[in-house]
Parts: C-alpha cells; structure tokens; sequence
C-alpha cells in the first residue's frame, strides 16, 4: 500500500498523462484526498491494468475532498510547447479544485509555481504516494476516453488501442495515411530528443 505525504498541510497530488504522444491532448489532474483515505492496490497508473483503474476512477471521485481534471489539446501544445502545455494543464486542472490546497504534490521533477502554493517535485512519485497515484489515474482514465472518442472519427491510426503513443503501429499509420488534426506537428523529427527532456 502506497504511502500518505506526510504533513498537516491540506496536500493535493498533481500528475499528467500524455506528454509523450504523438496525438490528442495532454490531460492532468489534481486530487485532495481525505485524511483517512486508504486503498489496497492505488498505484501509480501505469503500474494498473485498464479494469483496475477504472474501478479506482470513481472510488476516487466519491471519496476526494476535491478534484479536477485540466486539458490542454494539441493545437495548443505546439503553439507553446509541451513542457508549458504540461504546467497550463497542471494549473487549469488547481484552478477548478473546490477546495484550495496549501500544499501542492507533483510527479516528476519540473513545475511553474502555482500562485503562492508551496509545491514539491517528485520523481516517481505517483508509484510512492496515494495523493499522486490518485491523480495519475485520472488523468490517465479522463486521457484514454478522449482518445477513444477521438479514434472514432480517425479509426485509421487504432487509437482506441494506442491512445496516440508513438508506437510503430502507430507511425506506420502516420507513414501511410498522413497527419490528422489531432496530431502534435511539434511532435515530429525531434519526438524522441524532447521525451529525454523529461525523463
């Protein structure tokens, strides 16, 4: 079982799914869970089967103090790039929390300062405490429906099955039926040097 942050602060965990995708929007989201709050198998998302995230998704969302999800789609992206896209849709989804935390959680290791909230970067930290793990699962959960509804109107690119990743299938499809209005133009010859900037 992951761990609480521990602080008497009110903690809401932030993460991003979708930063590395060729297509579709980046989406993150922002959790307060209460206190007491406790889950067996709450993990970072990637560590979860598709059945097992959706079963978290609403036990999430009944039992959160407060949460939101920000999107920021793909035209956007490439007009400020993804890292910026990546804190705009960080911030959107505080915007629309309920409650005001006073103590911000985020994975991974860059962040734009929120207002005057004290933040905490934190590598991996959606496989280390609920508060991210939670966040993670929503903004996976929230990304891979938008991708789903997406892949209905450009079945060609299976993104019901990728959700816009660079997988070869993926840019096979690219290579034989060209770009669509969801794809990230930013996203092309420098693809793989931009994801090291992240890692």
């Amino acid at each position: 079982m992951l761990a609480r942050f521990p602080t008497n602060r009110t903690v809401c965990g932030v993460d991003e799914a979708g930063r590395g995708c060729l297509a579709g929007p980046v989406v993150a989201a922002a959790v307060i869970l209460p206190k007491k709050f406790t889950h067996d198998f709450l993990n970072d998302s990637k560590q979860l089967t598709k059945e097992q995230r959706d079963e978290l998704r609403p036990i999430i969302e009944k039992n959160a103090i407060s949460y939101s999800v920000g999107i920021i789609d793909n035209n956007l992206i490439d007009e400020v790039n993804i890292l910026q896209a990546t804190f705009l849709a960080m911030h959107q989804a505080i915007d629309n929390l309920k409650r005001p935390p006073t103590l911000l959680i985020i994975d991974g290791n860059r962040f734009k300062t929120y207002k005057t909230i004290k933040h905490k970067t934190i590598i991996k930290g959606d496989g280390m405490y609920m508060e991210i793990a939670a966040a993670s699962v929503l903004a996976k959960t929230y990304r891979d429906e938008l991708m789903v509804k997406l892949h209905e109107q450009f079945p060609q690119y299976n993104w019901q099955q990728n959700k816009g990743y660079a997988t070869l299938e993926h840019r096979e499809a690219i290579k034989e039926h060209g770009d669509c209005i969801y794809h990230r133009q930013s996203f092309r010859l420098n693809y793989f040097e931009e994801l090291e900037l992240f890692d």
